[in-house]
């Protein structure tokens, strides 16, 4: 007598565990949860990045799956709160991808780093770009690892294909049932072999997935370590490139609108011109700036302290007013009025008496040039109070005009209406721009002057404010000087004097001297303070 036939009950029954793994949930290839609109912010800053393209190339050329891993570094570092997926759910070939990313995200200065970068699809580019050494090195450290991982991929493909294979088989088993639900020999005999080539694939797999687990706990040190250096690295680029943008005065929310090429050129031109090493000087000025602006707002005209004389009606005591009241008193009350005698409450505080427009003019000669101690030259001191006085004026709504001058036949001018938006790119044309030559004052000064009546005549404002920066002493013509005093009683602005470097300019009698309401002289070129009374009455 023949074997029992194998009925199908049975062989459903030991078919069924590889029915189910050859349904295996999906395995995933990024690390970084993201939804859709996260990922489209992925692409787009890829396909506008050269250097990200680059870095992926370079790296696909000798790492699988590098691609990947700088999506994730990306998003981790742009989403607002990064969250890794789970390692259950995670695709083999993608667990050292993973193991970086907890290694990084886990490091002490990645919280720094991902402050400066959630949101900012630009910054989070310049951070994955800032670890591309760390993630070189990262990734060769890892080879062995990912070599056992992607092994671990190939066997779980295989064995997910044997269990196929048994689905299939068990079918073709059920298709050739009899009325009595027994199978056919040879049906049976190939779902029996599915079943033995799905154990032994499974073991297999298993086998496979234990090693890869064992490299990748292996590598772990030397990626925790690589991630930290990749993190410290990246936020340490991140802080420097925001401290420079704040430095020339571009706030977060100017960098975000701006595109993204325009803003990786005017990142690369702060980082690469000699403007780079102003930007601590820069920003100390605007420091110290912002507080005598808020000195001012403090110690503001208004807070009373006192009773003093003059003719100002705004201010007179009710006491005098009263005197109004009684005609036998009026006239007492317009006699004091003529003498500035009347009584008034006093104030405490400087005020900004300038309306009109600031003008800094700026020396370019080469003498400008020289450093003083501490490695700063002349010139960066004149042009970091210059745009100080920028930031002065467009808080104040006043138009700002920057002159930069030498020789008489070297000027040239940059005008800020306070009605339009500034161009950072022409506030670094204005500061990067050297002239070198001689010096004149005329011809800057007299450009000024012509800017302030064009201004008197179009917009009925007065009162502007000239800041000088110089370094040197030079001649003016007589007729000259009647023409500059006629302007200055007409148009009633005000020239501050600023000798930089402590040049004979500075000293009672020159020509500087005669020229400003106000003059002081700057010996120490790493102090900003020296000019701190400028920004309490300009």
């Amino acid at each position: 007598m023949g074997e029992t036939p194998d009925r199908l009950g049975e062989l459903a029954n030991r078919a069924g565990k590889w029915l189910a793994l050859s349904a295996a949930p999906e395995r995933h290839t990024a690390a970084v949860l993201a939804d859709r609109f996260e990922r489209i912010a992925w692409r787009d800053t890829y396909e506008q990045s050269a250097g990200l393209r680059e870095f992926a190339e370079e790296l696909n050329e000798r790492h699988d799956y590098a691609t990947d891993l700088l999506t994730d570094v990306f998003l981790a570092a742009y989403k607002a709160g990064p969250r890794l997926r789970e390692r259950a759910h995670m695709a083999p070939s993608r667990l050292v991808n993973h193991q970086v990313m907890t290694s990084l995200m886990e490091s002490p200065d990645f919280a720094e780093l991902h402050r400066e970068t959630a949101g900012d699809p630009y910054a989070a580019a310049m951070a994955v770009l800032a670890q591309a050494p760390a993630l070189r090195q990262l990734l060769d450290h890892s080879r062995d690892a990912q070599e056992e991982a992607e092994r671990a991929t190939k066997t779980q493909e295989d064995a997910e294909t044997a269990a196929t294979a048994v689905g299939e088989a068990l079918q073709e088993a059920a298709d050739s049932t009899d009325a009595d639900g027994a199978v056919q020999a040879p049906e049976a005999d190939a779902l029996q072999g599915a079943i033995e080539a799905a154990e032994s694939a499974d073991t297999a797999a298993r086998q496979a997935a234990q090693y890869a687990e064992q490299a990748i706990a292996t590598a772990a040190p030397g990626i925790r370590s690589g991630a930290r250096n990749a993190a410290s690295r990246a936020a340490e680029t991140v802080r420097e490139e925001a401290s420079l943008m704040r430095a020339w005065g571009v706030g977060p929310g100017e960098l975000e609108r701006m595109p993204f090429e325009q803003r990786a050129r005017l990142a690369e031109r702060l980082r690469s011109s000699r403007l780079a090493r102003w930007a601590e000087l820069i920003g100390r000025f605007r420091q110290m700036a912002e507080g005598e602006r808020a000195r001012k707002v403090e110690n503001a005209t208004g807070e009373l302290v006192g009773v003093t004389l003059g003719d100002d009606l705004s201010r007179v005591i009710p006491s005098e007013l009263a005197n109004l009241g009684l005609p036998e008193l009026r006239a007492v009350f317009a006699a004091r009025y003529a003498a500035g005698e009347l009584m008034l409450y006093d104030s405490q505080g400087e005020q900004s008496t300038g309306k009109g427009a600031v003008i800094a003019c700026v020396d370019t000669s080469h003498s400008m040039y020289v450093e003083g101690p501490g490695g700063v030259t002349r010139e960066a001191w004149a042009k970091a109070c210059a745009l100080a006085l920028f930031d002065q004026a467009r808080r104040a709504g006043r138009d700002f005009v920057g002159i930069l001058f030498a020789a008489a036949d070297k000027l040239q001018v940059f005008r800020f209406p306070a009605d339009e938006a500034a161009d950072i790119a022409r506030v670094v044309d204005f500061a990067e721009t050297f002239l070198g030559g001689g010096t004149s004052y005329q011809r800057p000064l007299s450009a000024a002057v012509e800017l302030l009546e064009k201004e008197f005549d179009d917009a009925a404002r007065s009162r502007g404010d000239i800041v000088l920066l110089t370094d040197d002493e030079c001649g003016v013509s007589e007729e000259w000087t009647r023409g500059w005093n006629e302007a200055k009683h007409r148009l009633g602005f005000r020239v501050f004097g600023v000798a930089v470097g402590t040049p004979p300019a500075a000293e009672s009698g020159s020509v500087l001297d005669a020229l400003c309401d106000n003059l002081r002289a700057v010996e120490d070129l790493a102090d900003v303070h020296s000019a701190a009374d400028l920004f309490r009455v300009i």
